[in-house]
């Protein structure tokens, strides 16, 4: 039988088992707060509405460091995975932008692929989904999709938003989902939004706009193996002359 996955994003949504009956995985968009309080609110929407549940992105403190960090929830409200952000956003443009991510934060050190009863599951956070390197990886450890919560600028989200999404796909045979914020063009940062699914074939699939909304989207993971069955990418790779893997 097929697997089949649906997506919610806002959190808004989440107090109604009602809404959340035919929904299997939650995703969060972006959160600035601390780890206890939000920590035991997510594994309690997780737990009361039985779903998995990917959550966002947390500050969390670890002795003297701060992580950038998404938790995964179980249906059960335990906590099955965590993933630390790995790669800072940090940028210096001459006569432009400087922004520093690991002023504040220390990176991660790790690649995140969780098992699911959905299936497996990679997470990135914001600025992962640039490096090739580590989606690839993902698939290399099975991955049959990967949720990004992120929040691409005024800038970069027109220009790179879609193309990143469909190109890691594309280039890895999997779907990508992210989850952006909506847009607020009177908050201190301005988030491009477009929550957005990608399939393995680089389509959209499904996609909200800038504003406020959920996106319930219904996911195959059957077609990962069927188009890696039809387009061997992975098969064919020439591992005699080049290669890729983890430290």
């Amino acid at each position: 039988m097929e697997k089949r996955i649906n997506n919610v994003l806002r959190s808004e949504y989440y107090d109604s088992r009602k809404q959340l009956q035919s929904i299997l995985i939650v995703l969060y968009p972006f959160f600035i707060t601390s780890k206890g309080y939000l920590w035991s609110q997510l594994s309690k929407a997780a737990r009361e509405n039985e779903v998995v549940l990917v959550g966002g992105s947390i500050p969390e403190e670890e002795g003297d460091k701060i992580y950038n960090t998404s938790f995964i929830f179980s249906k059960d409200g335990e906590q099955i995975g965590r993933h630390r952000k790995v790669h800072l956003f940090d940028i210096d443009v001459k006569g432009g932008q400087r922004f520093f991510e690991s002023d504040t934060f220390t990176a991660g050190d790790s690649l995140t692929v969780i098992d699911t009863e959905y299936g497996r599951i990679g997470v990135q956070i914001c600025f992962d989904i640039r490096f090739i390197e580590w989606s690839r990886l993902m698939s290399l450890e099975g991955a049959e999709m990967i949720i990004v919560p992120a929040a691409f600028n005024m800038t970069t989200g027109p220009a790179h938003w879609e193309i990143s999404f469909r190109a890691r796909a594309l280039d890895n045979q999997l779907f990508m989902i992210g989850c952006a914020p909506a847009r607020d063009v009177n908050g201190s940062y301005v988030s491009y939004g477009n929550s957005i699914i990608t399939s393995p074939w680089g389509d959209i699939i499904a996609r909200l706009d800038e504003k406020e909304g959920i996106l319930i989207q219904e996911i195959e993971t059957e077609k990962v193996k069927s188009i890696r069955e039809q387009l061997p990418i992975m098969k064919n790779r020439r591992m005699d002359i080049y290669n890729i893997g983890l430290n």
